[in-house]
Formats: C-alpha cells, structure tokens, sequence
C-alpha cells in the first residue's frame, strides 16, 4: 500500500464543511416560459394597436367610387389645426416639409395624382393651403376621399 502526502490547508482557510457537489447540467426552462407567456401576450394585445391607421372622419358622398390599386394619400386629420402635422401614406410629415415630400414622392409616380383625405371638422381654407402645397410639390390631380354611403 502507497502512502500519499495529505495537504494542508493555507492559513486561514479550513476544510471542514466543504463539499464536493456534482454539476447541475440541466437549465430549469419554467422562468424562460413564463417569460416567453408574458411576451405573447403583451404582443397580441398591442398588435391590433399598431395596425390601426390615422383617425380621419371622412365626409359621405351619396355617388362615391371605389378606389383601387397603388395610390399615394395624403391625410389631414383634426389635429393638423394645432400641430401642422399631416400624413403622406402613413408617415407623419410637417405642412412646412410636405412640398419636399411630394415632390419626391412624385419623381417615382407617372400618374402625378394624389388622394387628399380631409377631416370633415376642418376648415375649406385648410384644406386649400394644403391643396396648394400639393401643387407646389409637382402633383398634377388632386382627388377627394370621401366614405362609401352605407347601404
């Protein structure tokens, strides 16, 4: 039998209590699903949130077509009496910037058209200066949304 030199422990420290313990080699996954739960749910909530467009309350026309294909829109809501802010197909554009906006939004447009959707609480003189802005920016024919009648 061989005999083998015990060693001692630096000062200080001592070896009682300590243990050899194995390594947990799994990963608990339960915080991970309830973190992942958690996420679901907040982006199923929000979701409808986003996709819900610009709150325009558009006037009814009694003989109003229905638009299709491509177009370019712009939108003037309520607010845009307070703030100035307008949108051109969703994006938020100030009324300072919208001749600039449209002009480059008309280089790639042969149709040089363009749908003006109007809130119907704005003023007729609004609704004009942006009119005129849309001239300015290269816009060659301007067309009036206006909501379906329901029937």
């Amino acid at each position: 039998m061989k005999l083998e030199p015990v060693a001692t422990p630096a000062p200080g420290r001592s070896t009682r209590g300590r243990r050899v313990s194995s390594t947990l080699s799994e990963i608990n996954v339960v915080p991970l699903v309830d973190v992942m739960l958690v996420l679901l749910i907040i982006f199923m909530v929000t979701a409808p949130m986003i996709q819900r467009g610009i709150d325009v309350n558009l006037p009814v026309a009694s003989k109003a077509n229905q638009i299709e294909g491509e177009r370019i829109s712009v939108s003037v809501p309520l607010g845009f009496r307070d703030n100035g802010v307008l949108y051109v197909n969703e994006e938020p554009v100030r009324s300072e910037l919208l001749v600039e906006r449209v002009r480059q939004k008309m280089e790639a447009s042969p149709e040089k058209q363009v749908y003006l959707r109007g809130d119907r609480g704005l003023y007729y003189g609004e609704l004009m200066d942006v009119f005129s802005r849309l001239k300015q920016g290269g816009v060659l024919k301007v067309g009036l949304e206006a909501e379906l009648p329901d029937r």
